[in-house]
């Protein structure tokens, strides 16, 4: 086991990574209700955990220890106390009206063990779960034909987003919708009860119940010495102010680079649009590169934020930054408009570095896997005909929480 949190890259040897299988709360996923849980297909269970599966093989193959969600979380709430703390923040998250609802809830969730808790509250819980249930407010009335009375969660396999392990410390984020919010408290548990997982000297640079919205997908760690944030859909720039103000104001890093991207779906998180996958190469989808704006964030002396707009190219924005001769910027689809619009939709910029040079992607991407192969990138690919309709990549699907430092045998 490789304790405590360590990242200080993007490419060092992966050594141990949190991960979320696919679940029954998949199945919740209908016509009506994709939308309300942001999905825009419905995924077949039984091949997405398959899928799944065979990621986890490939990260294990590769020397990585794969830890999960419920297990980590479960080994948090073994104190009584501490569940029904926990019982009564994921009530208050899931912005249930009703006082008796409420209290079915937490004693439905409190009859059960700590690893059967955490899967309710991911898998969701019905109306019809908890009996005989007296309609005490108007709002209980409007949506009795709403099946849950607690949302599922059928976005948590994407665990790059609740969440950030960077440097020494972890930020846990305020996400941007409702249906996502909850998450980030299954990792609040685990960073603070769940002794397996974060070691005592580590930092918290971010809560989740911090004012403003920001998400995983959007933080990429690109040295010792700079992390970069998105500002995107849904990353703000106050959120990224508070976190950047936190994190440099530590010493532990000096600079957060911000990058400007467009506010859209198909744009969702910086990391869907651009990645680290070598010392001096980068994947990116071609169409952010005329309207991305690049801004330097550091601290005075006093702890107070000072901004610099970067005005050169990214390439060299890049290699100025990381203090590199130059950098490749590698194209998702080459120069073809069509292939880098279909396989940026199913994530081809959103590739995971597991070792310098050597990246997990979905096979499903062959123009952009064609071109990390011609530039000298291993690439390891996996299926994702079911997992890629939730819109997220490999990197989406991995919260890297043990980095090798770079420069170590």
């Amino acid at each position: 086991m490789r304790a405590g949190i360590n990242i200080f890259s993007e490419i060092g040897r992966l050594q141990r990574v949190l991960l979320h299988r696919p679940g029954k709360e998949i199945e919740a996923l209908t016509p009506d209700t994709m939308e309300r849980l942001l999905f825009d297909d419905v995924p077949f269970l039984k091949v997405s955990q398959e899928e799944h599966d065979r990621f986890a093989e490939v990260l294990r193959q590769n020397g990585t220890e794969v830890i999960y969600y419920e297990e980590e979380t479960a080994k948090a709430l073994k104190d009584r106390a501490v569940r029904e703390r926990f019982a009564d923040e994921m009530i208050s998250l899931s912005m249930v009206e009703s006082e008796a609802v409420k209290d079915a809830i937490k004693s439905y969730l409190l009859a059960l063990d700590a690893k059967k808790m955490v899967n309710a509250v991911i898998q969701g819980i019905k109306r019809d779960e908890l009996g005989s249930l007296k309609s005490d407010s108007l709002s209980e009335l409007a949506v009795t034909d709403y099946p849950f009375v607690m949302d599922p969660m059928p976005n948590l396999y994407f665990t790059r987003d609740p969440g950030a392990c960077i440097g020494k410390g972890i930020s846990i984020h305020c996400m941007h919708t409702p249906a996502r919010r909850r998450e980030a408290l299954l990792l609040k548990y685990m960073y603070e009860y769940d002794e397996d997982f974060a070691g005592k000297d580590s930092h918290k640079w971010y809560d989740i119940y911090d004012e403003h919205s920001i998400e995983g997908g959007d933080v990429l760690v690109l040295s010792k010495e700079i992390v970069a944030v998105g500002y995107s859909e849904r990353t703000t720039i106050a959120g990224i102010e508070s976190f950047a103000k936190n994190l440099l104001s530590s010493g532990e890093f000096k600079k957060v680079i911000v990058f400007d991207i467009p506010k859209c779906r198909a744009f969702m998180h910086l990391d869907t649009v651009f990645t680290m996958v070598d010392y001096d190469k980068f994947t990116i989808h071609p169409e952010i590169e005329g309207p991305l704006s690049v801004y330097e964030t550091t601290v005075d002396r006093n702890g107070e934020l000072r901004f610099e707009s970067l005005k050169d190219s990214l390439d060299k924005v890049l290699a100025k930054e990381l203090g590199l001769p130059a950098v490749k910027l590698i194209r998702c689809g080459g120069g073809d408009v069509i292939a880098a619009q279909r396989e940026q939709w199913n994530d081809g910029s959103n590739t995971l570095c597991i070792a310098p040079g050597r990246v997990i992607t979905y096979e499903r991407n062959y123009v952009t896997n064609e071109l990390l192969y011609k530039n000298g990138i291993e690439v390891l690919t996996i299926p994702s005909a079911e997992l890629s309709r939730g819109r997220g990549g490999p990197r989406c699907m991995s919260c890297p929480v043990n980095r090798e430092d770079l420069g170590r045998s």
